[in-house]
């Protein structure tokens, strides 16, 4: 009776570990998924900032 009832806690063990693994990884991405959000925004502001300069130096190189 003790095999079965260790086997029986070791299964039941290996199931909380394995959902503690699972929420971990859900959390690990779900920050990752807002840091890329964040690194979208950033460069997406990036690149206007750099059309516009682009646009102003291209009039100031016109009224040269």
């Amino acid at each position: 009776m003790f095999w079965p009832m260790c086997a029986v806690a070791l299964g039941f063990l290996g199931l909380v570990v394995l959902g503690v693994l699972a929420v971990r990884v859900f959390l690990a991405a779900r920050r990752l998924g807002l840091q890329v959000a964040d690194s979208g925004r950033r460069i997406s502001r990036a690149a206007e900032d750099l059309e516009r300069a682009a646009v102003s130096a291209a009039r100031a190189a016109d009224s040269l």
